[in-house]
Order: structure tokens, then C-alpha cells, then sequence
């Protein structure tokens, strides 16, 4: 008996802010075959993920459950045996399920095995360039503070993600032809330290890149981590050419993801396999990139620049070309591939399937979508706690745990509503306001219009 399920196939790379993708508004971007994904496929273009750090993000994607479900809201509280995950989901469903690559952060050991049919490496990385320190030249400069570490240098570096890519390749060519089949691709790029080889890394130019939000004023009533999360690494010495600097470079390794879709993809294609798989990409979580003068990301934060999530879905029973302004949440992922796999869960999620909405694009989804992220003071033994690039980072959450106190997100069409447990609350008109820049908590309400 034939089984015409639509293979799967997941494209997930680490801390890519949505609006460094072109389908999604970016002037600047050079990312042809994810815009070229979009243009056959459906673009999210009001998709939020539920938490602002990498593992328990992807923690969410895999269970459907928010943060708070199970605890998961850790760099080290990974899924466990006990616990479900989609990847095992769907092998249990029949499908064949390859993950190239092994990302640490997601499953306990034993579980990414027990969970797939393939994992880990046909070609080995080089794990250098995300291992090593910045060279002297940089390490006492406002650049290196700032996880720049420039060129990679003229050839191709087989990464992690380059090994990841090739190895994806490799089990496509060879197995792809046996549905169904399901992948998850899990990168570590666009992720810190900011770096890339040629041709990306003189890809952009410098003196396009936009200009970020700049740091906020006393009076705009943002989080107190800001300041000091700025302060903590001196990034209020970045000059703009800086920040230029790093912008250009990031969007290089934006463009160096895009070609590594690509070819993933024209080995799906290669297999004959296109019009059978259904392709999502996503990412678990935004970057600053010096909008509020800051970079990377922290466990509390609540902007736009680290929750909106680039969401495009494509393949088999999808519109094509389409854009959907639903509000949206990275856990429906989840929820829609079980559903178009023909996979019943065995366990309470949180989870829509976007299922309908692939299929019509206009309508109406949910009427809030959830983020959240940080801790409860008395949690210090549970706050990021890292050498090298992030050491400054972890001090400055134990010495100051109020400013990674837990913080929940509640956004509807037109606001954003941020509780924070140790600091006052936010409220934002994203009508007015989309970039979140003006806390509008203490503003005296708007009169009703005089009656006609």
C-alpha cells in the first residue's frame, strides 16, 4: 500500500531575526532562496516564538508546551525520555526521521537517538570558528566586546553547520527516495560570535545597513536590564561604524544560511521529491544587533527583534505566494505538522494546527499570542552561567537577578502588553508604535470619541 504523506522537512537555523530576511521587508538582505521559499509558500508574517533563548525555544517547538508547561525555560532542562518530542512523534507514525547534526540543547542524552532514525555527522566539522576566542587585536576593543570576531577567511569553513548541510545532502541522496521521510535541520548560525568566511563576509555593504533603535531614554520606560546589560560590556563605545560593521557581517552569515537552504533543497529536488515535502522554515529566536544598543539576546527580553519569528511554510496542499497576517505561534508549527503527517499526539499541547490557514491564507487565527522568558530571583542557581564571550553576561545576572526576572508577553493585533516580576510593567500601541520603543504603561487613557 502506497503512503502519500508529505515528506518533512524542517529548516531551522540560531538566532535570525526576522526582518534580516528579504520576504520579510528587508531592503538590505540577499536571501534568494528563502525568499523564493515565501514565493511559492506562505509567509507568517505575524508569528511569535515563546521564548527568547535557544533551548527552551526549541523546547517549545518540539513539545508544543510554553515554557512554564514542564520548567523547560533553562539552557540545560532538556526533553528526557519521559517526555514527548515531535521527531519522535512522527518515527512512531511511520515516518523515516534524519536530524543532521547534534545540537546539545534541545534533547537529553539517549533521547535524539531513540528519536530518530539518523543523527549526527557523514562529514565531521571543524568546530573552530565557534570556538575560538577573538584575536588579540580585538579583545580589549568595543568590537570584541561586542562577539565580532570579522573575516573567517577566504575559503569555505566546514562548521558545524557546513557539516550539518553536507550531511543533509548526503542522506537526501541516498534515502530521500523512501517515503515517508521527515528532517530536521537544527544550525547554529546567525548565532555569535559574528563571523564569516568569503564570499558573505564582503557580501553587504557597510554604509547600507539600517540604523538600529538607539538606546532608550530614562523616560521610555524600558527593562532596567538594558542599561546595564549595555554598560556591562562597555557597548555604549560602539561607534555607528560599528554597529555598521557588525550589521553587514551578520547579514552575511544571513546569506550564508540561505545558500545552505538552498542546497538542501535542490537535493530534495535532485531526489524528485519537491512537490512531495512540505518545507518549514523558522528559527527558535531574534538578535538585538544593536537595537538598543545591545546584541545578542537576554532571558527576559521581550522585543519585537527577538520574538518575531520569520515563519514560512511551503509544499503539498499550502497557497502559494500568499501572506498571512494571522496572529500565529511557533508551538502550531508543531501542532501542523503532527496534523499533516497524519501523527495523533500522545500528550496535552498547546499547539493549532495551520493546517486551514496554509491552505487559505486570510482568515482569522488566534487572538493572542504568548511569549516568556527569565526567572524568579530566588532561581540564581538556575541563571546562565558561561565562560569566554558570555561571562559577562552570567555575572551580571547573578550580582543582579532583578534584572532577569521573569517576564510574559501577551500581544494582540494592535498592542503589546509586557509583566515583569521584579520591574514595573510595559504596555506598547503597535499601531503607533511597532518597534516597542515608548512604554505607554502610566499614559492616562484615551478619551471616548464625543457622542454623534
Amino acid at each position: 500500500m502506497t503512503d502519500d504523506r508529505p515528506n518533512i522537512l524542517v529548516f531551522m537555523p540560531d538566532q535570525l531575526r526576522a526582518d534580516a530576511v528579504g520576504a520579510f521587508g528587508s531592503p538590505v538582505a540577499r536571501t534568494p532562496y528563502i525568499d523564493a521559499l515565501a514565493a511559492r509558500g506562505v509567509r507568517f508574517d505575524n508569528a511569535w516564538t515563546q521564548h527568547p533563548v535557544c533551548g527552551p525555544s526549541r523546547v517549545s517547538f518540539m513539545t508544543g508546551w510554553y515554557p512554564h508547561v514542564a520548567g523547560h525555560r533553562t539552557l540545560d532542562h532538556l526533553l528526557t525520555a519521559a517526555e514527548p518530542n515531535l521527531l519522535r512523534t512522527l518515527r512512531h507514525a511511520g515516518y523515516r526521521v534524519c536530524m543532521p547534526g547534534h545540537r546539545g540543547d534541545v534533547f537529553a542524552p539517549g533521547v535524539t537517538e531513540d528519536s530518530t532514525d539518523f543523527c549526527g555527522f557523514l562529514v565531521q566539522p571543524d568546530l573552530g570558528p565557534l570556538l575560538t576566542p577573538p584575536p588579540e587585536s580585538l579583545r580589549a576593543s568595543p568590537l570584541g566586546r561586542a562577539f565580532y570576531r570579522g573575516s573567517a577567511g577566504p575559503e569555505r569553513v566546514v562548521d558545524f553547520d557546513e557539516a550539518t548541510t553536507l550531511t543533509a545532502i548526503e542522506w537526501l541522496d541516498k534515502e530521500a527516495a523512501q517515503r515517508p521521510w521527515a528532517m530536521w535541520v537544527p544550525l547554529i548560525f546567525p548565532h555569535v560570535p559574528f563571523t564569516v568566511e568569503e564570499p558573505w563576509f564582503s557580501m553587504h555593504d557597510r554604509a547600507a545597513m539600517p540604523d538600529p533603535v538607539p538606546p532608550p531614554s530614562p523616560g521610555d520606560g524600558k527593562a532596567g536590564f538594558m542599561a546595564e546589560y549595555r554598560r556591562a560590556y562597555g557597548w555604549d563605545q560602539l561607534a555607528p561604524d560599528d554597529l555598521r560593521e557588525i550589521a553587514a557581517t551578520y547579514h552575511g552569515m544571513v546569506s550564508r544560511v540561505d545558500d545552505q537552504l538552498g542546497r538542501i533543497l535542490a537535493a530534495v529536488a535532485a531526489a524528485g521529491q519537491s512537490d512531495n515535502t512540505i518545507v518549514v522554515f523558522l528559527t527558535d529566536h531574534g538578535e538585538y544587533l544593536g537595537d538598543w544598543g545591545l546584541l545578542e539576546k537576554w532571558p527576559s527580553g521581550m522585543d519585537p527583534c527577538l520574538l518575531r519569528n520569520p515563519l514560512v511554510i511551503a509544499g503539498p496542499g499550502i497557497a502559494e505566494g500568499k501572506v498571512c497576517d494571522a496572529l500565529v505561534e511557533i508551538i502550531d508549527v508543531n501542532a501542523t505538522l503532527l496534523d499533516r503527517a497524519g501523527a495523533r499526539p500522545t500528550h496535552t499541547h498547546f499547539g493549532r494546527s495551520l493546517a486551514g490557514l496554509c491552505a487559505q491564507p486570510d482568515g482569522e487565527f488566534r487572538t493572542l499570542v504568548f511569549s516568556e522568558g527569565g526567572f524568579s530571583p530566588t532561581d540564581v542557581d538556575l541563571f546562565e552561567w558561561a565562560g569566554g564571550d558570555y561571562q559577562v553576561k552570567g555575572q551580571l545576572q547573578h550580582d543582579r537577578p532583578e534584572l532577569v526576572g521573569k517576564a510574559i508577553s501577551v500581544r494582540t493585533r494592535t498592542h503589546t502588553y509586557v509583566y515583569r516580576q521584579c520591574e514595573g510593567d510595559e504596555l506598547y500601541d503597535r499601531v503607533v508604535d511597532p518597534q516597542e520603543t515608548s512604554n505607554a504603561i502610566d499614559d492616562p487613557p484615551t478619551p471616548p470619541p464625543p457622542p454623534s
